[in-house]
């Protein structure tokens, strides 16, 4: 390339529509400016050799291909990332692009379903000033009156003032200078758009920091176009309408014009041709469902904008769901997103664990008949919803005590074990202890307060004398066959989905006592009932592991060591297995797993 002003163009795509990317690029180069040097990144995941070959071939001695992988962004935040079946992952690479390439102050973003007619240099002339983007109005927003609604009513945005996000003009400086990226991972935990996807979150976030260019660099492919064809620089074949698959597609001649200049010429054209009814119906039926997710939107009485009415309660939610980013971030993995107040220290004289006196006996009775009570309401109330229990013979068939591990994120996640541990009928006669923090006994009023000191629960303690009646009375529990539920994350986050990694202290109760760890790991997914903080509840699927047994071969500290592992290999297998996605996290987490 030769020492001129070099013009970032970048596209998304993966082998399915490299032709069609093709096709655009060459159509942009051809119509592209010799005063200039263009360099194009595509943003894929990967690339069979003959894909990576078409797009090479474009290369011109002012034009540089580029291939840019995003896939370790796409695996760190995946799980985030709401998808519907017809979507590829490619439809949010943009929102890589400015926190990747921090060389560009600005860039432009084209969809691979366009035809570039005019000069992309007079696109990239804009001054987008403080804007985040530069964009164009979607006219399937604008003209039709279902998308319209949507865009009031679930967005809060007028039809005229949504943009289309196939054709932007890209203001990379700002957009990381407003964190846009982080905003957005956390706009995804908070609600999920299903009409168009990552667009509708691009339009959130910046709502009223667009520029509005000329309507002739996103001229979509519709009934009615708001430009004159003459005038037209980039077309845009939006949705299921696509000169490749529908003869009768509008301003189809100038995708085939292009088309023609490249060696895809006869793929397209086969395609086109083996284009079946089948498919045509599948189109209408995407079309449709299109429409009936924009109807079910914009009625819920819980979508995003009426949600944003009730802000008191999620605006803590939200900073909570900021706090578990920032922390998986930077490895905090044990410790607790949400402050609690100090609270006195638990003196050994202050508790008798084994509650053998007369009076502790009575309230603990009391006590674990409220706990049954309350469990009743949330689940009638629909506050807590257990949807199955998975592996339940893993539970009944244990014949000696154990140390029964979970994943901890809610307050009341321990109920849910509870109503598991009450299924396998045999173990009516041994008991569910939990081993709670030192803060939950000795700092909470009321009702919860009376729970957490009667209900079964071993609290630790910072002062070591009652750290040795904890340690005595854990192991004549164990020894008496009793089961002990510890969190071995040693945290609690908010609705969080993933393992973190483990501490070894519930191992060494196992290895010590000679018992078996119980490995239980509850995976979640949204409900239709929407709580008091602005949230879904979730549905809990509780998945019980084989026991984990020491091994008499291997001393206490390897079988710590070696039931660790095991437990955490569990359940990553379940969040792998449950959730269909490879378990990452933010934080080079190698060295806390080893």
């Amino acid at each position: 390339m030769n020492n001129k002003k070099v013009i970032p163009v970048f596209y998304a795509c993966d082998d399915n529509f490299i032709n069609y990317a093709v096709v655009s690029i060459n159509s942009l180069i051809t119509n592209a400016s010799e005063e200039y040097d263009y360099k194009i990144h595509i943003l894929n995941t990967g690339f069979l050799e003959e894909s990576r070959e078409k797009l090479l071939n474009l290369q011109r001695e002012n034009v540089e291909i580029c291939f840019e992988d995003v896939t370790l962004r796409m695996v760190e935040i995946q799980d985030r990332l709401p998808l519907r079946d017809y979507y590829s992952m490619t439809t949010y690479y943009r929102i890589f692009m400015a926190d990747m390439f921090p060389q560009y102050d600005k860039a432009v973003y084209i969809d691979s379903d366009t035809v570039i007619l005019g000069d992309i240099s007079e696109m990239y002339a804009y001054d987008l000033g403080d804007n985040l983007v530069g964009a164009v109005t979607d006219q399937v927003i604008v003209q039709e009156h279902v998308f319209s609604e949507y865009a009031r009513k679930v967005l809060g945005i007028r039809p005229e003032k949504y943009f289309n996000a196939g054709v932007l003009l890209m203001n990379c400086r700002v957009l990381r200078e407003e964190k846009v990226l982080e905003r957005f991972i956390g706009l995804v935990n908070l609600y999920t758009f299903v009409v168009a996807q990552d667009q509708d979150y691009l339009n959130i976030i910046c709502k009223d920091k667009v520029l509005w260019m000329d309507p002739k660099w996103n001229a979509e492919a519709l009934e009615k176009i708001v430009c004159k064809e003459e005038e037209m620089a980039i077309i845009h074949y939006n949705l299921v309408s696509k000169p490749w698959h529908y003869p009768d597609c509008r301003l189809n001649e100038y995708f085939w014009k292009y088309a023609a200049m490249t060696q895809v010429y006869d793929e397209i054209r086969m395609e086109a041709e083996n284009y079946t009814d089948e498919e045509r119906e599948q189109d209408v039926y995407s079309g449709e469902r299109l429409i009936e997710l924009a109807i079910a939107e914009t009625t819920n009485v819980n979508n995003f904008y009426n949600l944003q009415k009730k802000d008191d309660m999620s605006e803590d939610r939200k900073k909570i769901l900021q706090r578990i980013a920032q922390f998986e971030r930077e490895g905090r993995f044990d410790e607790d997103v949400e402050e609690d107040p100090p609270a006195p220290v638990l003196m050994p004289e202050d508790i008798d664990y084994l509650h053998k006196g007369f009076s502790d006996k009575l309230k603990t009775k009391y006590a674990y008949n409220a706990a049954h009570w309350f469990v009743g309401v949330l689940l009638m109330k629909k506050l807590m919803i257990v949807k199955e229990i998975k592996g339940l013979d893993n539970l009944k068939n244990l014949d000696s005590g154990a140390i029964v591990t979970c994943n901890h994120f809610n307050p009341f996640d321990s109920f849910a074990v509870e109503i598991a541990f009450e299924k396998a009928k045999q173990h009516r006669k041994r008991k569910m202890y939990r081993v709670i923090r030192e803060g939950n006994y000795t700092g909470f009023p009321g009702f919860y307060g009376f729970l957490m000191r009667n209900c079964n629960t071993l609290p630790l303690s910072s002062n070591m004398k009652t750290m040795k009646k904890f340690m005595e009375a854990v192991d004549e529990l164990l020894g008496q066959g009793h089961f002990i539920l510890v969190y071995p994350e040693q945290s609690m986050w908010w609705n969080y989905r993933k393992p973190k990694p483990l501490k070894s202290g519930a191992y060494k109760f196992a290895a010590k006592n000679n018992v078996p760890v119980l490995p239980c790991f509850i995976t979640m997914n949204d409900s239709d009932v929407m709580g008091e903080d602005g949230f879904y509840v979730q549905e809990y699927t509780i998945h019980i592991g084989e026991p984990i047994y020491p091994d008499a071969a291997l001393s206490r500290a390897d079988n710590v060591e070696n039931m660790r592992k095991k437990n955490y290999e569990i359940w990553k297998n379940i969040y792998e297995e449950t959730y269909q996605m490879q378990l990452a996290y933010t934080y080079d987490i190698e060295k806390m797993v080893q």
